[in-house]
C-alpha cells in the first residue's frame, strides 16, 4: 500500500481507526522530569542534557503551567543563565486520557511541540513525545508499507563542514527547525547538526556563560560545523519504507534521518513527517492550515494570504482531498529599506507531501508562487496515477 491510497476515503477511515484504537494512557510516560517556575535556566540546561531532552515541562504544584525549549531559548539572545523559568515558558495545548492520537498528533503540529502534557483535572499525570507516537508507527501496515519519498521533505538546506556554526544557527532559526544536514563537497551525507550538540559543547556552569554565547551569538560561532557535529550518521534509502524509518528512529532515539539515493542526499524524513501523516488522518470538515514566522508588521496581509491559499486549495481539491498546509515565512534584510521573504510550504494532499520554496521580495507574490508551485506538484502527481493505472497487467 502506498501513500497515495489514503485518497480512498474507506482506506482513510480504517487507517484513522487503527491510529485511534492507541490511547493516549498506552503510550504517555508517567514517569517525566519537569522544573519549577522559579529554577535558574543553567538548572533547565542541565536537566536537559542530562535527560536528552529538547523541551521540559514547568510544574509547580503539580499544575502544569508551560513548556520550555531549545527553540525559544534559540530565538532568544543574550539571556542570562539566572534567567527564571516562568520567563521562558511557552503556551502549548493539554491532553486528556481520552484525546484521539490523531488529534494528538495535530495538536503537536500546531504548536511544533516535541511532547504534550497529559492532564487529569487540573494536574499533569504524564507526558506523550513524539517518539511515544513514532515508535510503534512500524505495527500499522497502512503505514509502515508506506515508501520514504512519499512523505519526505525535498526541499532541503544544508551547511558544509567547513561552515562556521553561525551560518547552522541561522538556518535553524530561520526555519524553525533543531537539525539540519552536514554534506561535504560532492554533496554526500557528512554528518548532522543540532541544538543538542550546541548546547553540549558550550554548556559550562562554571563559566556562567550567557545564552547568547550558548547558543552562538558570540564567540563559538567561529568554530566550524564540522567539529561540532554528528558524523556518519544513520541514513535511510529513498525507496525504503517508513516502517523502516520509524524503527531506526525509534531504536536510536533520533528524531531526523537524510534521505539518500546512491549516498546522495535527496530528502530529510522526521518525526514530524510522519506526525503530520497521522494529523492528516484526522476527520475534519476544513483543511489545517497554520503559518508561522511571520512577523507582526507583516500580519496587514494576512487576508491576501489567506485568500491565495484558499484559492489555491480549492484548486488542489478537485484532485486530491487537502488535509494540512503548513507555511512558514522567513524574512531577510528586516533591517534594511527592503525585505525579501523566503517561503516554505508543506501540504498533505491525497496521502502525499508535498513541499515546496519560493522567494521573492513580496510576500503575497511569493505566496503566490508557492502555491502555484504546489499546484504544479498535485497536477503531476495526479498525472503520474493516471499513467500507472492505465498500464497493462500481465
Amino acid at each position: 500500500m502506498g501513500a497515495m491510497d489514503l485518497e480512498d476515503l474507506k482506506q482513510l477511515s480504517i487507517l484513522r481507526s487503527q491510529i485511534d484504537s492507541q490511547t493516549v494512557e498506552e503510550n504517555m510516560d508517567d514517569e517525566f522530569d519537569s522544573v519549577s517556575p522559579e529554577d535558574e535556566l543553567v538548572d533547565v540546561l542541565s536537566i536537559m542534557r542530562s535527560s536528552k531532552l529538547h523541551e521540559i515541562p514547568v510544574v509547580e504544584g503539580g499544575k502544569f503551567l508551560g513548556m520550555v525549549s531549545y527553540g525559544t531559548i534559540m530565538k532568544r539572545k543574550n539571556l542570562s543563565l539566572e534567567t527564571k523559568a516562568r520567563t521562558l515558558m511557552d503556551n502549548v495545548p493539554t491532553i486528556s486520557l481520552d484525546t484521539p492520537l490523531t488529534e494528538v498528533a495535530e495538536h503537536m503540529m500546531s504548536s511544533n511541540a516535541r511532547q504534550l502534557p497529559v492532564v487529569k483535572g487540573n494536574r499533569v499525570i504524564g507526558i506523550i513525545s513524539r517518539a511515544d507516537l513514532v515508535k510503534w508507527v512500524s505495527t500499522i501496515r497502512q503505514l509502515k508499507e508506506i515508501r520514504v519519498w512519499e512523505i519526505m521533505s525535498d526541499v532541503v538546506e544544508y551547511v558544509r563542514p567547513d561552515d562556521k556554526l553561525e551560518d547552522a544557527l541561522d538556518i535553524m532559526r530561520r526555519l524553525d527547525v533543531r537539525t539540519i544536514p552536514v554534506l561535504n563537497g560532492n554533496k554526500d551525507v557528512y554528518g548532522i547538526i543540532g541544538m543538542k550538540e550546541v548546547i553540549n559543547y558550550n554548556y559550562r556552569e562554571k563559566n556562567r556563560q550567557t545564552v547568547g554565547e550558548l547558543t552562538g551569538v558570540k564567540a563559538p560561532v567561529e568554530l566550524d560545523v564540522g567539529s561540532l557535529c554528528v558524523e556518519n550518521p544513520f541514513t535511510i534509502g529513498w525507496e525504503d519504507d517508513l516502517g523502516t524509518a520509524a524503527t531506526i528512529m525509534a531504536e536510536n532515539d533520533i528524531s531526523t534521518l537524510p534521505v539518500v539515493e546512491e549516498d546522495r542526499l535527496v530528502g530529510i524524513i522526521t518525526r514530524y513527517d510522519v506526525i503530520e501523516l497521522m494529523a492528516a488522518c484526522r476527520e475534519r470538515d476544513v483543511v489545517f492550515v497554520q503559518i508561522t514566522g511571520l512577523e507582526d508588521e507583516d500580519r496587514y496581509f494576512m487576508p491576501a494570504l489567506d485568500k491565495e491559499i484558499g484559492n489555491e486549495l480549492s484548486k488542489i481539491a478537485k484532485i486530491f482531498t487537502p488535509n494540512t498546509f503548513v507555511m512558514h515565512v522567513s524574512k531577510y534584510n528586516s533591517d534594511g529599506a527592503s525585505a525579501k521573504y523566503s517561503i516554505s510550504g508543506r501540504l498533505t494532499a491525497g496521502g502525499r507531501l508535498f513541499s515546496a520554496k519560493a522567494v521573492d521580495w513580496d510576500l503575497v507574490r511569493t505566496t503566490e508562487e508557492l502555491m502555484k508551485k504546489l499546484m504544479g506538484m498535485v497536477s503531476d502527481a495526479k498525472e503520474q496515477r493516471d499513467d500507472h493505472r492505465k498500464r497493462p497487467t500481465r
